[in-house]
Formats: C-alpha cells, sequence, structure tokens
C-alpha cells in the first residue's frame, strides 16, 4: 500500500470512528442527561423514554454501534484491498 492509499485509509477511518463516537455521545450524554426532562414527556414500555434510554436503550445503541463498525470497516478493507489477518495467516501457511 503506498503513502497515499495509507493516509486515504486512516482518514476514511478517523471519519468512521469519529461518526460514531458522535451517536454515542449524543445517545449516552445528550438523551440520557441533558434531554431527559422531553425524552419524559413520552412513554415506551411503560417507562419514561428518558429513563429508558438512559437504562436500557444506550446499551443497545452501543451494541448495535459495533456491528455498523464492523460492517464499515469491512467495506472500507475491502475498498482498499485489505486483507483479513486470517486470510493473510493461510497464505503465509501456504507457501513452502
Amino acid at each position: 500500500m503506498t503513502d497515499e492509499h495509507a493516509l486515504s485509509y486512516w482518514k476514511s477511518n478517523l471519519k468512521i470512528v469519529l461518526s460514531l463516537l458522535c451517536v454515542w455521545f449524543f445517545i449516552s450524554f445528550g438523551c440520557g442527561i441533558l434531554f431527559v426532562d422531553a425524552l419524559d414527556t413520552i412513554r415506551f414500555g411503560g417507562f419514561k423514554l428518558g429513563f429508558w434510554i438512559a437504562q436500557q436503550g444506550s446499551i443497545f445503541v452501543f451494541v448495535i454501534l459495533i456491528f455498523i463498525y464492523i460492517y464499515l470497516m469491512d467495506k472500507l478493507d475491502n475498498k482498499y484491498d485489505l486483507e483479513t489477518a486470517a486470510d493473510k495467516s493461510q497464505t503465509c501457511e501456504d507457501q513452502p
């Protein structure tokens, strides 16, 4: 991989990470603390939405963000023709 390719790859990687961190911050801090009073006017599953997001919803969002990160990084790796570590180890073992 050339230096220009590597720089482009890491810029894309950082953009993905920062985007997902912004969502994480908004859900955990924004919805769980700052906007909790406004969200508490809505009921979800018998609980106030602000309480539910702070206790349960943020955990679901965090797990979903992990899967989104995996998907986006696989897509990015394929765009830059990067092999996974398992593929590289198999090709190294196959060679004499």
